[in-house]
């Protein structure tokens, strides 16, 4: 049996939720809980359990120099063990790092939101 890591949740993570909450709203109220209750009952438990369910973020193609320098600058954040993963499920992309004993939760985003801003991933 696998052993579980401990889910470590960022601020920008729960920012994303508040966002994904008024991005829905008014008419996503259901929405937005049953996204609440999959990532609390599923999701999180899943990736704590099995990690690598996610693909590697850093291994996407880059094809301009200004994603290239972005590129450059977040793998200098990571350390040598550190393991950058996205998830995705529904309409929604999860990205979260695997370190240490920790899989921690750095943004989620529904997939018509705009992109990730990495700068403020960091705890």
């Amino acid at each position: 049996m696998a052993a579980s890591l401990r889910p470590l949740f960022t601020e920008n993570f729960a920012a994303n939720l508040d966002s994904i909450r008024l991005f829905l709203e008014p008419e996503g109220r259901l929405a937005f809980r049953r996204l609440i209750n999959r990532l609390f009952q599923d999701i999180v438990p899943t990736l704590c359990r099995f990690p690598q369910s996610g693909r590697l973020f850093l291994a996407h193609a880059v094809q301009s120099m200004e994603a290239q320098a972005l590129v450059d600058r977040l793998k200098a954040l990571l350390k040598a063990d550190d393991d950058m993963r996205e998830f995705v499920v529904d309409d929604y992309l999860i990205l979260y790092l695997v370190r240490q004993n920790r899989v921690i939760f750095l943004a989620i985003k529904h997939h018509r939101q705009l992109s990730f801003d990495l700068r403020r991933l960091w705890i």
